[in-house]
């Protein structure tokens, strides 16, 4: 059992800054793929980025240039450090852990899930 922790969201102005910060307990090794995914109020949830135990990287295009994931290794903890951002970018966040998996994990199964940590962009 993995249990995530989302911590970070708050009201930041169009333009500003924010990271997010996904603290892991319980198992995750070399065969994990962590990834945030977002989801704005009657949308569907939408893929983010992922990032692998060795440190490969899948982003959204939405994400590529603004949005950098990242894992310290140390504490179990994933972030995603986001830059440029805009009002399209409210949603709440989530951070998810499953397996790995061969090429782009935005579509596979993801065993644990937190609770989300909300961001709004004002603009």
């Amino acid at each position: 059992q993995v249990n995530l922790l989302e911590s970070g969201g708050r009201l930041v102005q169009a333009g500003g800054s924010l990271r997010l910060s996904c603290a892991a307990s319980g198992r995750t090794d070399s065969s994990s793929t962590t990834a945030w995914f977002r989801q704005a109020p009657g949308k569907e949830r939408e893929f983010v980025s992922a990032i692998t135990w060795h440190e490969v990287i899948y982003s959204s295009d939405s994400a590529n240039g603004r949005f950098f994931i990242s894992i310290d290794k140390t504490i179990d903890t994933v972030y995603l450090q986001m830059h440029r951002l805009k009002p399209e970018d409210t949603a709440r966040y989530f951070c998810a852990a499953g397996p790995l998996v061969i090429g782009n994990p935005r579509n596979q199964r993801f065993d644990y899930w937190g609770q989300g940590t909300q961001v709004t962009v004002s603009s």
